[in-house]
């Protein structure tokens, strides 16, 4: 995954709780990255098992909406994004992210 300012900010948003289900629109929330960015690269992620995906189960919505797709960290993922952390933490391109792990 390249190092942008976008993959960043999802990176350290989905490791501020790295073992928790996460929703796309709370990501994007998050992270301040744009739907239209953001749902391709947790694709990609996806692709490259980074991720796992599913979804919320039905019978638990109590409010009058479709289920919600959920995104997991796989172990893999965390050491990825864990790198690419460490690798924007010495460029001084993302000085202006409060890079706030210490991975």
């Amino acid at each position: 995954m390249r190092k942008t300012h976008a993959s960043v900010q999802v990176a350290m948003a989905l490791l501020a709780n790295p073992t928790s289900r996460r929703w796309g629109y709370e990501l994007s929330k998050e992270s301040g990255v744009r739907s239209g960015v953001l749902y391709p690269m947790l694709t990609r992620m996806l692709d490259q098992g980074w991720l796992t995906d599913g979804w919320e189960d039905p019978t638990s919505i109590e409010e009058k909406r479709p289920p919600r797709r959920y995104y997991e960290l796989t172990d893999e993922g965390k050491l990825r994004l864990g790198g690419l952390l460490a690798a924007a933490r010495d460029d001084r391109r993302f000085a202006s992210l409060n890079l706030r792990f210490a991975w």
